[in-house]
This record gives C-alpha cells, structure tokens and sequence, in this order.
C-alpha cells in the first residue's frame, strides 16, 4: 500500500500546476503556449498519484495516454478521460522546442486545455478521496 504522504505530495504538485497555468490564464498574460505546457505538466501528475496511490508500474514518461493506461488497468472508467488526456498531449512537446509543425496556441485552445486538465483533476481526485 502507497504512503498516503506520497500521494498527496503528487496531488499537490499537481494543483501547483493547474493553479499556475489557470492564475497565468485568468490574467491572460497571452503565454499561451506554455499555459497549456503547465495544464499537462497537472494532468501526467495527477495520473502519477494515481499510480503511485495504487502501487501500479510507475514509468518516468510524460506521454499522457500511456501512463492513462497503466491507470486503466486498476480502474477501467478513467477511460472517459481518454479524450481529455489526447487534447493535453499535444501540449508535451511543440510548447517546449522548436517543431516544423503548425502550432495554435490562443486563449480558447488555453481554455480548452484547462477544461481537460480539470475532468482528469475531478476524476483521479475522487476517485483517491473514495479510496479512503
């Protein structure tokens, strides 16, 4: 069984990020870019203490959909953040480097991403608050 002191530090990075990049939003600081860097940066920790709480194999990767199926495999109903998890994937990679791909980073695509961030948040917390 995980050390629910574990957990919870995973949690609250987690909202440390979410809140970050929903603070930077709110003032729309027009980082748009790296906002929906940090929405993801909140999604992969939140599924971590997920897979930390749950003692399932825990692989330093930041590829959302793969660490949303190591999830899956305890319980099957995270599946509906599937949707969610591939929109804030997009935002791993082309917000970080240079990349020879059309990128559109705005204020709606940044709302967009804390909407997804948010359903994994309400979904992993409860479902870790319901463990207890």
């Amino acid at each position: 069984m995980a050390d629910p002191a574990i957990v919870s530090e995973w949690l609250c990075k987690a909202d440390e990020d979410f809140n970050f990049a929903s603070a930077n939003l709110d003032e729309d600081s027009g980082f748009y870019a790296q906002i929906c860097f940090h929405f993801h940066q909140a999604a992969e920790k939140y599924l971590k203490a997920f897979i930390v709480a749950h003692d399932l194999e825990f692989v330093k990767l930041h590829n959302l959909i793969y660490l949303l199926k190591i999830c899956e495999t305890r319980e099957p109903s995270l599946n509906e953040l599937m949707n969610d998890c591939e929109a804030l994937n997009t935002a791993y990679i082309d917000t970080r480097y240079p990349v020879h791909w059309p990128t559109n980073y705005s204020l709606s695509k940044a709302m967009e991403m804390r909407s997804a961030a948010g359903e994994v948040a309400g979904k992993i917390k409860f479902l870790l608050e319901k463990r207890q």
